[in-house]
């Protein structure tokens, strides 16, 4: 969501906040201090761990929360009359500056049932922020792990380009998936918006309309290294002819129209031309002509920087033009022309570009749009965020769908890692239990159906969480969008590779201690 929208979220919420909200109040509860945590309960996408996001934007929507006249005249038109008018006047004083929120870095790996926040303040105010809360971490977050995987699919050579906004949900959905696929390990963004509001890169060249508007053209090119314009057209049609002859593609075939639009496009950014070859004929037409035009701006002293593929066997393909460009890099002596990017796009899923990764390829970048920003095998991250300490008591919300069980009580988390530097635990303690300490076991207990007790001796310990918001500011600097995305690499280089597993993972293990076990066992006996 753009920076100048963030003021006006005190109502992006449901309604049955303010009515719970108005309960709490006519009860004497508003101030009671409550703690709830916003975790998820399954990974997405029947993986082994998601990528957290959309901290940076609830700390913008925290600092600015509050209700302003218009907003508090809105909520007394639509909630029953009946309400005391005092209640309103309680929602004006109303704000976040007795919250204080901890929370995974951003750009962590996480794991089902680990807090990615943990919120404490006045009951009254702490129940109002949930929905938001959740709105801003889960697309963030489901994104962000989207992305990751089709980086981890590509490998770390491949460049891959974000251009979704087309059909993303909606303008908000459009900047939060270029903004969080940059996270997750994208290189680029098409959106032109996301680029200027978030600094990421963005690229772009012709889409198949421009080379079909084109029929003829009559324009001039200056040498990089001279002052006389050259006559382009020309050049490139001497250039077609014995591209055509090379390939033993026949000149009368070749489409003129093509050639005109790639004369075009060249002239306007001979710097930066790249080819869009499959509007008519891949082989017939778009790659003599590709090659016509490259070859002229080489004898003019510029570098072609790319060609792109938007349909078909996109592997077959790359194979084919990679092998024309070093036939033509050998017949005409111009060494860089073998090694031409290559970028293709066409509806890539996560499926089809496993296929293209296992099948070989001379693929250099690949644009990815549906597929990523809708997240078509998985539409909602399903985070929560549950009520876990009010006025001081743990506070457990039993189910007979043991997966909706929550973990009561403040708590601190641990990832504990093995003597190869890898994680292996997520340790949940109560806030007042000492610190598991590197190179000494600790009893814990499993979370799942076993609950299996087990001793484990952990060579690093790091406590996962940090305060990011108190007394109604920003507690901690944050790090910009590239630094998230660096943070994001890193933590994932922390698992090993059974829990990165796209299919089938192994399940990283989650666990409580001893203690927290026991107060879990006692809240769940007293409320049978």
């Amino acid at each position: 969501m753009e920076p100048g929208r963030r003021d006006s979220l005190a109502l992006l919420t449901d309604l049955y906040q303010f009515t719970m909200a108005y309960g709490y109040w006519r009860a004497g509860r508003q101030r009671e201090p409550a703690e709830f945590e916003l975790f998820f309960r399954r990974c997405p996408f029947r993986g082994g761990f998601a990528l957290s996001a959309g901290l940076g934007e609830c700390l913008a929507f925290l600092r600015a929360f509050r209700l302003r006249e218009p907003e508090i005249e809105y909520l007394q038109s639509v909630l029953p009359s009946t309400m005391e008018k005092a209640f309103f006047d309680y929602l004006r004083t109303v704000d976040a500056s007795e919250v204080t929120v901890s929370s995974v870095p951003e750009g962590s790996i996480v794991f089902a049932t680990v807090p990615l926040l943990q919120v404490k303040g006045p009951l009254l105010v702490v129940q109002l922020l949930e929905t938001t809360l959740l709105c801003l971490v889960n697309y963030a977050s489901l994104v962000a792990t989207n992305a990751t995987r089709f980086r981890m699919l590509a490998g770390p050579d491949k460049k891959l380009l974000e251009l979704g906004l087309r059909r993303a949900q909606g303008p908000d959905g459009g900047l939060s998936a270029s903004k969080y696929s940059y996270i997750g390990g994208f290189d680029w963004t098409s959106n032109v918006l996301a680029g200027k509001l978030y600094g990421i890169p963005v690229r772009g060249t012709v889409a198949h309309s421009y080379i079909m508007s084109f029929t003829s053209l009559a324009e001039t090119l200056k040498p990089l290294d001279g002052d006389e314009p050259v006559d382009f057209l020309p050049l490139a049609e001497s250039w077609l002819r014995r591209v055509c002859q090379t390939l033993r593609v026949p000149h009368d075939r070749v489409n003129h129209g093509e050639l005109a639009a790639f004369v075009s496009y060249a002239i306007a950014f001979p710097h930066n031309f790249q080819g869009l070859v499959d509007t008519y004929s891949i082989m017939g037409s778009g790659i003599p002509n590709f090659c016509a035009v490259a070859l002229a701006l080489n004898q003019l002293g510029y570098r072609t920087v790319g060609i792109r593929v938007d349909s078909g066997d996109l592997g077959k393909q790359a194979r084919e033009i990679r092998q024309v460009l070093r036939t033509c890099s050998a017949d005409f002596q111009v060494p860089w022309f073998a090694t031409i990017p290559i970028a293709v796009s066409n509806d890539i899923s996560e499926r089809s570009l496993e296929e293209l990764m296992q099948e070989g390829n001379e693929i250099d970048m690949i644009g990815i749009g549906t597929n990523l920003v809708t997240c078509p095998l998985q539409p909602s991250l399903g985070c929560v965020y549950k009520l876990v300490k009010v006025n001081g008591c743990p506070k457990l919300k039993l189910t007979e769908d043991e997966e909706k069980m929550t973990i009561p009580g403040s708590k601190v988390v641990y990832r504990l890692s093995d003597a190869t530097g890898l994680a292996f635990m997520d340790l949940m303690a109560l806030e007042e239990e000492p610190s598991p300490r590197a190179g000494q076991e600790v009893a814990v207990r499993l979370l799942g159906r076993s609950e299996e007790a087990r001793r484990v001796t952990p060579t690093a310990v790091e406590i996962l969480h940090r305060t990011y918001f108190k007394d109604g500011q920003v507690c901690q600097a944050l790090p910009s969008l590239l630094e998230i995305k660096s943070h994001a690499h890193a933590s994932l280089s922390t698992l090993s590779p059974a829990h990165k597993r796209l299919q089938d993972p192994e399940p990283y293990q989650v666990a409580v201690t001893d203690k927290l076990h026991l107060l879990l066992h006692d809240l769940r006996r007293s409320s049978r």
